[in-house]
């Protein structure tokens, strides 16, 4: 393990004590994640293991799937392998992260919406949706692209496995955003499983046959909207990018924080439109700082106090 970063712990008993573990169930805080890290690295300390980060973040990210969603890793790997100051650019395949410095200047606000949102429960029809209905997007993609049915359906698994494709196009037509080929080839208008099908050309249980929570999702789903969840995740991507060359940038401490909100206020809009994982309370604790940080910036104005407003009730919003 020469020249990886390590946790070193030493050798004490809480092997008995996991579960008396308390998180917010549901809460939107990675509370599932939390317990699985937690858990994974409380287990290493009773049996004095020594692990590379990069290999717990994988092995929770295995570990979190068995409570019935298709974990992607993202929060596993930000728990266990994040700095104090520090935003990390994660790459997976294998996992690892990138240092992205934080303007020293700027505050970053992370608000609970006090909503809960039970994902392992309503799995098949939200967040087990979303990777069934990205894998669909890809492989008709791959298959618009020039790829054999069976060739797409067998090796292509993520919209990053086709995005070499989709930029290919777009240069081919002046352009270099492989959004391009989604507007080109995906309608905006969602689809039915027959739709997809006939593009297939195999039955999309049969596409799913070896994953039990895929065929939940298909049970429940009555249409996939291929267009909007390609166009979210390649427009997030692009964003994170631009997010980190931001910060490198020569711009101004105050241009750079005026660009960084700009990205994640896209962000937060295509999460919410495109690709449909935000909620109204979400939404209302958005609107509330835009909305401080608008007056803060009138002049004459004093600046708003550094909360919002009390919150009336677990989901209402003043």
């Amino acid at each position: 393990m020469k020249g990886e970063t390590v946790v070193i712990i030493t050798k004490f008993q809480l092997f008995n004590h996991i579960n008396s573990l308390f998180f917010n169930l549901g809460s939107g805080l990675s509370s599932s994640t939390a317990f699985v890290c937690s858990s994974t690295v409380a287990l290493m300390a009773a049996f004095g293991v020594e692990v590379p980060k990069k290999e717990i973040a994988q092995l929770t990210c295995e570990c979190e799937q068995f409570i019935g969603t298709q974990s992607g890793g993202m929060d596993q790997a930000i728990s266990i392998m994040a700095k104090s100051g520090f935003a990390e650019l994660i790459d997976f395949n294998p996992i690892r992260t990138t240092d992205v410095q934080l303007p020293a200047g700027g505050t970053f606000v992370v608000a609970h919406s006090l909503a809960e949102s039970l994902k392992a429960i309503t799995a098949a029809s939200n967040y087990n949706n979303r990777v069934v209905e990205c894998r669909l997007t890809a492989i008709v993609l791959a298959i618009k692209l020039g790829m054999k049915p069976q060739e797409a359906i067998s090796k292509v698994k993520t919209l990053s496995d086709v995005e070499g494709l989709c930029v290919a196009f777009a240069c081919k037509n002046g352009s270099s955003d492989p959004v391009f080929a989604v507007k080109e080839f995906l309608r905006k208008e969602p689809y039915t499983a027959l739709d997809i099908e006939k593009i297939t050309e195999e039955k999309l249980t049969s596409i799913f046959a070896n994953s039990s929570s895929s065929l939940d999702v298909l049970n429940a789903a009555k249409q996939y909207k291929l267009h909007q969840r390609a166009a979210h995740v390649y427009s997030e991507a692009k964003r994170v990018h631009a997010f980190k060359d931001t910060v490198s940038s020569n711009l101004s401490e105050e241009d750079k924080l005026k660009k960084l909100g700009d990205l994640m206020n896209d962000s937060h809009h295509s999460c919410s439109v495109l690709y449909e994982c935000s909620i109204t309370s979400s939404a209302r604790v958005h609107e509330i700082l835009i909305s401080m940080v608008t007056i803060a910036r009138k002049p004459g104005h004093t600046p708003p106090p550094t909360t919002p407003p009390p919150i009336q009730s677990k989901t209402k919003f003043p």
